[in-house]
C-alpha cells in the first residue's frame, strides 16, 4: 500500500512513522509512507495556503488551489481514495479501517485553521473521516490514528497473521481479558481455566468474557450484532444478575 499525507506540519509525522509497527511495516515493504508540505504546492510567492472567508467570520480557510495541485501532482492521474480528516466526517471505526486496508493507495488531507474551502470537499475528496466528536487544532493526529489502524491490518505487518482478528471491535465485541506470568501476584491470581491447558474451555471462557465486557462497557455494540442462541442466553443471564 502507498499512503501519502498532505500537511502544513509534515515534521509531526517523523517520530510516528519512524517507530514501532509503522516503521516495521515499511521495512517489510508492506507500506510506503510519505508526507508532503501543502505549502510547496502554493502558487503564491509567500507560500500562502489560506485566506479570509467570503462573507466574513473568524479564522482562516484553506484555499482550494494548493490542495488540488498537491493531490493531482501526487496521484499523476490515478484515482485513489482521498481522505479528508474532518470533525464533520464519518465516525472512524474498525470496520472502516478494514475497508481502507483493502486499498492500494490512500491520500490523507490534514487541514488547520477554520476549515477547508467547500470545493475541496465537493470535488476532490472521496471520504471525510472523524475520529470523534471533538475538535483538534489540525488533522495530523487524526490522520496518524487512522493510518496506524489501517497499516496494522495489512498482510505481514503483525508478527502473527491473525493477531488483529481478536482485537476489540474486529469481532464486533470488546476483547477478552489477558494475563501473563506470574500466575499469582500480590494475592491476585490468574483464572484457573487459563492454567488448565484445556483449549476448548479456554476459548469458551474468552468468548464469555468478551461478551461480558461488552455488555458492561459498551452495550450499544450488542444492539448492532446478531447474537447466537448461546450468546443471547449468556447475555440474558448477565441481565438477570444485574
Amino acid at each position: 500500500m502507498n499512503i501519502h499525507v498532505l500537511s502544513l506540519f509534515p515534521e509531526m509525522f517523523t517520530g510516528v512513522f519512524g517507530s514501532s509497527i509503522l516503521k516495521k511495516a515499511q521495512e517489510k515493504k508492506a507500506v510506503s509512507l510519505s508526507v508532503s508540505d501543502i505549502r510547496e504546492f502554493s502558487n503564491n510567492k509567500h507560500k500562502q495556503v489560506d485566506d479570509y472567508p467570503y462573507g466574513g467570520g473568524a479564522g482562516m480557510v484553506l484555499k482550494p488551489e494548493p490542495m488540488f495541485q498537491a493531490v493531482e501532482t501526487i496521484t499523476e492521474g490515478r484515482k485513489p481514495r482521498i481522505i479528508l480528516m474532518c470533525p464533520q466526517g464519518e465516525r472512524f471505526t474498525q470496520k472502516k479501517a478494514e475497508e481502507l486496508a483493502k486499498e492500494e493507495e490512500l491520500v490523507f488531507l490534514c487541514g488547520h485553521y477554520e476549515g477547508y474551502d467547500e470545493r475541496i470537499r465537493q470535488h476532490l475528496v472521496t471520504d471525510e473521516i472523524s475520529i470523534g466528536d471533538f475538535v483538534l487544532t489540525g488533522g495530523e493526529l487524526p490522520a496518524m490514528t487512522v493510518i496506524d489502524a489501517v497499516v496494522r491490518l495489512l498482510p505481514g505487518v503483525l508478527g502473527q497473521e491473525d493477531s488483529h482478528i481478536h482485537d476489540s471491535f474486529s469481532t464486533g465485541l470488546l476483547e477478552h481479558p489477558h494475563y501473563t506470568r506470574p500466575a499469582e501476584f500480590r494475592g491476585m491470581k490468574v483464572p484457573d481455566v487459563l492454567l488448565s491447558g484445556n483449549h476448548a474451555n479456554i476459548e469458551k471462557w474468552r468468548q464469555e468474557q468478551s461478551l461480558k465486557r461488552t455488555f458492561e462497557r459498551r452495550p450499544d455494540l450488542l444492539e448492532q450484532m446478531e447474537l447466537t442462541k448461546d450468546q443471547q442466553a449468556f447475555i440474558n443471564a448477565l441481565k438477570g444478575e444485574k
